[in-house]
C-alpha cells in the first residue's frame, strides 16, 4: 500500500501520507522542547545567564504559558469559525522558529533578553501545539484516536532525538576545541531552529484543512465573536462534564509532567552532578523510551480503554518520582529517568486522544484550545511550585521533586470519576445541537 492509499484505521478520504505529514509536525516541534526547554538551554539559562537562579527560568516559562492560557481558547474559536487552523499554524511556526534562532544572541548576563525570547518562543510553540492537535479527530475515527495520536508522539520523540543528537555532536566537537558553554550553546539554538523549519514543510504541503468556514462576523468583531463562541461553550459546560472533569485532572497530572520536562536537566546537574554531555545523553535515551511508550500505549489505549491506560501511566509517574527522590547514585536515577520516558510518551498521547474523543466535530480547535489552556496552566503550577520550594529551602531539589509526586496522586483520584462513554455521547449529542 502506498502512502496515498486509504487505511482502515483512518477517517474517510484520509491517506497515510497526510497522517505522516500531520505527525511530522510533532517531529518538527519536538526539537524545540527537547533542546531548548528540556536538555540544553534551560541548564544554560540557569547556570550561565541567571547565575544559578532556577526561579527565574520557571517564572519566564510561567509568563509564556499565561499568555497561551489567555489566547488559546479564543484562537481555537477563531480557527473553527474561519477554518483557519492551518493558516494560524503557519504563523505560530514562523514565530517559534524565528525567536528560537534569536536565542543564539543570549550570553552571560543577558537575563532580560533571554527572558523575553523564551516567553515569545514558548508562546508560539504552545499555540502551535494546540492547533496541530485539533487536526487529530479529522484524521482517525474515535476507536483509532489512541493509535494515531501515539504515532504522532512517537515520531515527535524521534524528531527530538535527531535535534538533540545533532546538537550533541556539535557540543562534543566544540568541547574538544576547548569552547565554553557560552560559545557552543547559542549554535545549538540555530541547529534547532533550522531543523524545526525544515521538518515542518511536509505538514504545510500535505495536511488538509477539512473544516468549512462557519457563519461569522468580520472586521473588528472577530475577537468579540471568538470570545462569544468560547463563552457559549463554557456556559454549556455541564453538557460536557466528563471533558471538563478530565481537563481538571489533566491540569494536575500535567503539572507533574511539565515539572519533569522543564527541570529534569537542572535536577540532574544540581543533585546528581551530571555535566552537559551526561545530561544530553540522559535526555537522548529518555526520548527513545518515550517514543517506545507512545507507540506501544497508543495501541494499548484503543484496546483496554482511555482511563485504564492513563491510570497506568500515572502509577508509573508516582514510582518514578519516588525513585528520583531516593536516588543517591546514577544507576537509580537512570532507571527513574527511563520510567519517566515510558510514561511521558504514553500519558501525553493518551490525554490528547481522549480530548479528541470528547470533542464535537464543529468545535475541535476550540476544545483543543481548552486542552492547551489546561496543559499550560499545569505548566505554570508545577514548575513554579518546584521553583518556589527549591528557593524557600535554599536549593533542596529533592524535596521539590517529592512534592511534584502529589500532582500525579491528585490527578489519579480525579481521573476515577471520568466516564468515557458518557463523555463520548455528550460530544456526539453536542455536535447534533451546536
Amino acid at each position: 500500500m502506498t502512502p496515498h492509499d486509504q487505511a482502515p484505521y483512518l477517517a474517510a478520504n484520509v491517506s497515510r501520507r497526510e497522517v505522516w505529514a500531520w505527525a511530522m509536525y510533532d517531529f518538527a516541534n519536538s526539537g524545540y522542547t527537547t533542546v531548548v526547554i528540556t536538555a540544553i538551554f534551560n541548564a544554560y539559562f540557569v547556570t550561565v545567564v541567571a547565575g544559578n537562579q532556577t526561579f527565574a527560568w520557571t517564572l519566564a516559562l510561567a509568563v509564556s504559558y499565561a499568555l497561551v492560557i489567555l489566547t488559546a481558547p479564543v484562537l481555537g474559536a477563531y480557527a473553527d469559525a474561519h477554518a483557519a487552523k492551518k493558516r494560524l499554524l503557519f504563523v505560530t511556526t514562523v514565530g517559534c522558529v524565528g525567536f528560537t534562532a534569536l536565542l543564539c544572541f543570549v550570553g552571560p548576563g543577558d537575563l532580560w533578553l533571554a527572558i523575553v525570547l523564551i516567553i515569545l518562543t514558548n508562546f508560539f510553540f504552545g499555540s502551535g501545539e494546540n492547533l496541530i492537535a485539533a487536526f487529530l479527530p479529522e484524521l482517525a475515527p474515535g476507536e483509532a484516536l489512541g493509535k494515531v495520536s501515539g504515532w504522532g508522539w512517537c515520531l515527535g520523540y524521534v524528531g527530538g532525538l535527531i535535534s538533540l543528537g545533532c546538537s550533541l555532536i556539535y557540543v562534543t566537537w566544540a568541547q574538544e576545541q576547548g569552547q565554553q558553554a557560552e560559545q557552543f550553546v547559542p549554535v545549538t539554538m540555530l541547529i534547532t531552529a533550522v531543523l524545526f523549519a525544515a521538518s515542518s514543510i511536509p505538514t504545510f504541503l500535505y495536511l488538509k484543512e477539512r473544516a468549512l468556514p462557519q457563519p461569522h462576523q468580520g472586521g473588528r468583531r472577530v475577537v468579540r465573536e471568538s470570545i462569544a463562541r468560547l463563552s457559549e461553550t463554557l456556559q454549556h459546560a455541564s453538557r460536557y462534564r466528563d471533558l471538563m472533569r478530565f481537563l481538571v485532572c489533566l491540569v494536575f497530572y500535567q503539572a507533574g509532567i511539565q515539572t519533569v520536562i522543564i527541570l529534569a536537566a537542572i535536577y540532574a546537574q544540581q543533585v546528581m552532578g551530571f555535566d552537559t554531555s551526561d545530561t544530553m545523553l540522559l535526555v537522548l535515551l529518555v526520548n527513545i523510551t518515550a517514543a517506545l511508550g507512545a507507540l506501544a500505549f497508543g495501541s494499548v489505549q484503543d484496546r483496554i480503554g482511555h482511563i485504564p491506560t492513563i491510570a497506568l501511566t500515572l502509577v508509573g509517574w508516582i514510582i518514578m518520582v519516588l525513585l528520583a527522590w531516593a536516588a543517591e547514585g546514577p544507576a537509580m536515577f537512570w532507571l527513574a529517568a527511563n520510567i519517566a520516558g515510558l510514561c511521558l510518551g504514553a500519558s501525553q498521547s493518551a490525554g490528547r486522544a481522549l480530548v479528541g474523543f470528547f470533542s464535537p466535530a464543529s468545535r475541535r480547535a476550540e476544545f483543543f484550545g481548552l486542552w492547551g489552556l489546561a496543559v499550560k496552566l499545569s505548566s505554570i503550577l508545577g514548575p513554579v511550585t518546584y521553583g518556589l520550594i527549591s528557593w524557600i529551602t535554599t536549593g533542596d531539589h529533592r524535596l521539590a521533586m517529592l512534592a511534584t509526586g502529589s500532582y500525579f496522586i491528585i490527578g489519579l483520584v480525579i481521573l476515577m470519576g471520568v466516564n468515557v462513554q458518557r463523555g463520548r455521547q455528550a460530544a456526539l449529542h453536542g455536535e447534533a445541537v451546536l
